[in-house]
């Protein structure tokens, strides 16, 4: 019986290196009453610690009180909320809508809406700058907006190829990185002027959706759909340095610097976890099985948590599950 239980732990865990070893532990779970449908991206308020939820499918927002670990409240009124993003020192939090209205901001204490910004359809994600004030979000058939937090004031506009995806801000220089799956590509905009200033090919696999910066060793991790692939990219010559097998139907992935580690959540049910042992190897140390189109994710690298999200399929109830890492 001892020998039946050992061998089921380890085929559950599906661990790549030593089945003793966690590098991601399951710590908790928080439901999502009610929820239907596809689940987005999620965002993180340090202030209140509350995590908030784009129920793309439900359209809702759902409110997490972590602290607590329980659902709070589930907010109306959204047309496919896409992206989401919290500007703390403002107290807002801005909901991407993948249906006409762009991007809704929201008083982040009480939840009421305080403004609309109409930018057109597919407005999708959306990243908050804190050095000056901006919000950056998505949209339509090849567009990148910012807009100050403050006001909603458009600041300016940068056009792109095709629809943008994930995207990341540079911290210590003026560049914006922008997957464009349709045109195969990554462009490289300057926030000052909003223009495209680079082009850089997306080549040994299609459908680059998520993407991960990390800055101080100036790589860009993008992750693939057609094969399921990372490419790892210099971001100080846009040449690719890398690239290695993941999980499947990613939409979400994450670098994290302290522990050197890229973990990167699958809509085929798994969750992977990539170490480095030497630069530019990565090794898969983690293939956990999670839940089928469990593909977006947060991590809280102050926190050391992962939040993943999944959606109600069947048996399997929405919930946010939560991950820690050592």
């Amino acid at each position: 019986m001892r020998m039946c239980l050992a061998i089921t732990f380890v085929g559950l865990l599906f661990w790549e290196g030593s089945a003793t070893r966690n590098p991601l532990a399951l710590v908790g779970s928080i439901d999502l009453p009610g929820v239907e449908g596809r689940i987005d991206h999620l965002a993180y308020d340090p202030v209140a610690e509350r995590l908030f939820v784009a129920a793309l499918g439900n359209n809702t927002v759902e409110v997490l009180d972590l602290k607590t670990s329980r659902h709070l409240t589930s907010l109306a009124g959204f047309r496919e909320p896409q992206g989401i993003a919290a500007a703390p020192g403002l107290k807002l939090i801005a909901v991407a809508n993948g249906q006409g209205d762009g991007i809704q901001f929201l008083d982040a204490e009480d939840f009421r809406a305080t403004r609309t910004v109409r930018l057109g359809d597919d407005a999708d994600n959306v990243r908050y700058a804190r050095a000056g004030g901006r919000m950056y979000v998505g949209y339509g058939d090849g567009a990148l907006a910012a807009v100050t937090a403050a006001d909603g004031a458009v600041a300016g506009e940068a056009r792109l190829p095709g629809h943008p995806e994930s995207f990341q801000l540079e911290a210590s220089g003026p560049r914006i990185f922008v997957n464009v799956p349709s045109a195969d590509r990554i462009a490289v905009v300057d926030r000052r002027s909003m223009k495209v200033v680079a082009a850089w090919p997306v080549t040994g696999a299609r459908a680059n959706f998520p993407m991960a910066l990390d800055e101080p060793h100036h790589r860009l991790f993008i992750g693939c759909r057609r094969p399921a692939k990372a490419l790892v990219y210099d971001t100080t010559t846009g040449t690719p340095l890398t690239s290695f097998a993941i999980v499947g139907d990613t939409d979400d992935l994450f670098y994290d610097a302290a522990r050197q580690r890229l973990y990167v959540a699958g809509g085929e049910g798994f969750l992977d976890v990539f170490e480095e042992p030497e630069p530019n190897h990565f090794t898969r140390v983690a293939h956990t099985p999670t839940a089928s189109g469990a593909r977006t994710a947060l991590l809280v690298p102050d926190l050391g948590r992962f939040y993943l999200a999944v959606p109600h399929r069947g048996s399997q109830a929405a919930q946010i599950r939560i991950y820690q890492a050592p």
